[in-house]
């Protein structure tokens, strides 16, 4: 039953395969398994026909394994063949009645023994054992006198193997399988693989013997490449004959031989100008030369033989034969005049090869040469020909005209250009570069104008070539770099501006806005102030652009994080030193210092950094308050307000972090921190004020001025703190009293203004209280005067005079006891007076 399904999978497998139901590797495991049954289910003496469908199984599913390249499972199959075909022998011979019966049974298995060895040495070539190989197919050719029709697969074989190793440059195993494949072939005539086959192992035979050393087997090459040609003559033969005998070293008279070998015989046009290359590559010019004439006589009404007379223009410039070349041009152009054109695809190459020429000029500076070889392209156009590559052709004249200062023909030359492509970018840069010989800015910058509006497109009318996605940025560049070299600042930044807008790479846009910053900060030193701002404005946006890209993803790997730094630092410094050299335009001040701060964030964190930010954002925030002094509307002033705290906000954040890094004690920021946030939300009527000042009056170590700045700002429009403003001055005067020596004048400044705030001119309805507190303030007053010399006069009379009007006010209401106590202060101080004392007693 096992045996049954075992043959049943076997051919179920066979027709589906066929059917390509199954493909080669399904059907390698199905004869794999459908085997191992029937391997399985063999008795201990299986009968003739049992032995013989295992051999033919266990051949199939051997070659099926090498088949899909998997020669070590079919190993074990092959061997199994073997065994089966000795026990197939044994039987027979066992059964034979004579020396008839037994050349008969020997012959019956030869076949199966001949296959099985040939798969084996096919198993073990692709596993590497060529000894063996060699073995297995040692003993099939032993079996050819016997199997004589099997010559030409086992020829075929050894080709195959050859074909094998040369591709794995094992050369001297594949010149051996190679040579085995010819003598097998030779053998027997009637069953040969034929001329033509045993000419293609005898070429593959030499290149194999050409590529593993030719030095060493040159004449093994040459000998197989001659039997070869002998065999059969091919053109890949007679190539590779004559490349060998090049590489060699044969002389021209050698090589004569050889190419007159196939001169007589029919060989097509490209294997001969594939022949005049190589010969012509090695330098050997003569026949090379010679050849290439016999050709164009053998293919004198070919339609093709344009292509003879284009690889001679090549190879005579090659060899720096320019004066023949140019006669060969000319008898073309001739030509094409009088019937005998070039083929469209021809003439292209001829294009070509003109073009190239004239640049090899062009870069070696000989305008006038190179013009000689674009006019030769020239002539093939006819008059009013509208083509984009005459367009190119004519540009490419023009350049050629404006190095050689003919400034009328270069302009002729870019008329020509526009009439065939007129909205071409590379016309417009033939365009711009004129306008920049003859100094015409207004013309230089429309073009460049025009340039970057084309630049922004990815490619002109569907009529018109693609424009690579570099090319507009490119002549951008170019064009900014001519403007630059011939002085023309104010075209080489408009060019500039256009491509800083379209550049993609990280390192030429930074490089680029580097030099338009240098160069608008050369020409707005250079201006009028009433010109600046607009230029100013620019430098802005160049900085803001430089911002952006740093902080956009950077794709380049060119562009590493160590260049990013150095550009942001860069960056960061030159929107520091313009906003201080821009301090007379305060908006813009702020801006830059804005600017320098984003720039600095793209930096590390260092102690110089964090210093460059703090000065940043503290400008920036005493610019806004500055300018909200300013007599500007109520809601431009609360933006300006609002936007100076958002940047004292972010101010104490790195001053928090700063202060980590080392000894601050005399820095100010602290105080200004502090003055410029109380300025803010008082004038913004902030509802934390005094939680603010409630910190502030625990400070031990607040200084006197700031006290008494903080009074001035609680009292300074649109603010009106008087609490807070008396409570300042109170501390600043109890400060006053601390000092071993008070400042008489800081003294009377502070006292004078403490007076006003308690105790206003005008006021009728005096509180008693208010009254002691102003009268202590006149007594610390008269005590000070009393102790020193220095104390203004001017705020001695000051405080007599409202001494005295006090009493005066007092008298006029009926309190008369008040009255005379307050006159009586102001007396007191009238003897403090000095020039001015005898005025007033």
């Amino acid at each position: 039953q096992v045996e049954e399904s075992a043959i049943n999978l076997w051919n179920w497998a066979v027709t589906k395969h066929t059917g390509s139901v199954v493909n080669d590797e399904q059907r390698a495991k199905l004869r794999f398994v459908a085997c191992r049954l029937v391997c399985l289910c063999e008795g201990s003496d299986p009968p003739e026909g049992t032995i013989r469908r295992q051999i033919l199984m266990c051949m199939k599913t051997g070659k099926g394994w090498i088949d899909i390249g998997k020669a070590d499972l079919a190993d074990g199959f092959l061997e199994i063949a073997m065994s089966s075909i000795e026990k197939l022998y044994a039987k027979l011979l066992k059964g034979s009645d004579g020396e008839a019966d037994i050349h008969v049974h020997k012959a019956d298995v030869e076949m199966n023994l001949f296959k099985v060895l040939s798969y084996q040495a096919e198993s073990v070539l692709a596993q590497g054992d060529f000894q063996k190989a060699v073995m297995c197919v040692q003993r099939c050719k032993d079996m050819l006198m016997k199997l004589p029709k099997e010559t030409c697969y086992l020829s075929i074989l050894c080709y195959n193997f050859g074909v094998e190793t040369y591709e794995w440059k094992r050369y001297e195993q594949s010149s051996f399988w190679l040579s085995q494949s010819y003598d097998i072939g030779k053998t027997d005539m009637k069953y040969s693989v034929g001329k033509e086959m045993q000419a293609k192992v005898l070429r593959l035979l030499a290149t194999a013997y050409f590529e593993w050393d030719c030095n060493l087997y040159l004449e093994k090459a040459l000998k197989a490449i001659s039997l070869a040609n002998q065999e059969n003559l091919h053109p890949a033969g007679c190539f590779l004959k004559i490349k060998i005998l090049l590489k060699s070293g044969a002389s021209d008279e050698d090589i004569n031989s050889a190419v007159a070998e196939f001169l007589h015989h029919e060989m097509s046009l490209d294997f001969c100008l594939n022949t005049a290359k190589l010969l012509l590559e090695h330098g050997r010019e003569s026949v090379g030369f010679d050849f290439l004439k016999s050709v164009a006589e053998q293919f004198e009404s070919s339609p093709d033989l344009g292509k003879i007379t284009l690889l001679h223009i090549e190879f005579l410039l090659q060899n720096k034969r320019e004066l023949l070349a140019k006669q060969k041009v000319e008898e073309i152009i001739i030509g094409h005049y009088t019937g005998k054109q070039l083929l469209p695809e021809a003439l292209n190459q001829l294009h070509i090869i003109l073009w190239d020429r004239a640049a090899e000029h062009y870069e070696a500076k000989s305008y006038s040469e190179a013009l000689h070889w674009y006019n030769y392209s020239v002539s093939f156009y006819t008059p009013g020909q509208i083509d984009q590559n005459l367009a190119k052709l004519q540009r490419n004249m023009a350049s050629c005209y404006l190095h050689l200062k003919q400034i009328d023909k270069a302009k002729e030359a870019v008329k020509e250009a526009k009439r065939c492509d007129p909205n071409s970018i590379f016309t417009k840069f033939s365009v711009y570069k004129i306008a920049v010989m003859e100094k015409d800015t207004d013309k230089a910058v429309e073009t460049v104008i025009e340039m970057g509006k084309l630049a922004e497109k990815s490619s002109q009318h569907e009529d018109k070539l693609r424009v690579d996605e570099n090319t507009g940025t490119n002549l951008l560049s170019l064009a900014a770099q001519i403007a630059l070299e011939n002085e023309q600042q104010v075209v080489a930044i408009k060019a500039l501006e256009y491509l800083s807008e379209h550049l993609q790479d990280c390192q030429q846009l930074f490089a680029a806005l580097k030099c338009l910053v240098r160069l608008m900060l050369s020409k707005v030193m250079a201006e009028n102030e009433e010109k600046r701002g607009e230029d100013i404005n620019s430098m802005l946006t160049y900085l803001t652009l430089a911002h952006k890209r740093l902080a956009g993803s950077f794709t380049e790997e060119e562009f590493t994080g160590d260049m990013r730094i150095l550009d942001a630092h860069w960056f960061r410094k030159v929107a520091w030193n313009l906003a201080v050299q821009f301090r007379d335009y305060p908006e813009k001040m702020r801006d830059f210092f804005l600017l320098s701060f984003k720039l600095s964030q793209f930096c590390p964190s260092d102690k110089a950094v964090l210093i460059a930010q703090k000065t940043c954002l503290l400008m920036a925030a005493a610019v806004d308050l500055e300018m909200g002094r300013q007599q500007v509307t109520p809601s431009k002033q609360m933006e300006l307000l609002t936007q100076a705290l958002q940047h004292l906000q972010v101010c104490k954040e790195i001053w928090k972090v700063l202060k980590l890094t080392g000894d601050f004690a005399k820095d100010p920021t602290e105080t200004l921190l502090l003055l410029y946030e109380f300025e803010a939300r008082s004038k913004l009527n902030d509802p934390t004020l005094h939680d603010l000042m409630e910190s502030v009056w625990e400070q031990p170590q607040i200084e006197v001025k700031t006290l008494e700045i903080i009074a001035s700002l609680a009292m300074e429009s649109p603010a009106r703190y008087p609490v807070l403003c008396k409570k300042a001055l109170k501390g600043a005067l109890n400060l006053h009293r601390k000092q071993t020596v008070i400042d008489a004048e800081k003294f009377s400044k502070c006292l004078h203004s403490l007076i006003n705030l308690s105790f206003p001119t005008g006021l009728t309805d005096l509180d008693a209280c208010v009254l002691q507190e102003v009268w202590d303030y006149f007594e610390d007053a008269l005590s000070v005067v009393s102790n020193t010399d220095a104390y203004p006069e001017m705020e001695i009379l000051w405080l007599m005079t409202r001494a005295w009007n006090t009493g005066i006010f007092q008298y006029t209401v009926g309190k008369y006891k008040e009255a005379e106590q307050w006159c009586g202060l102001g007396m007191r101080f009238l003897n403090h007076l000095g020039s001015l004392k005898k005025s007033y007693e």
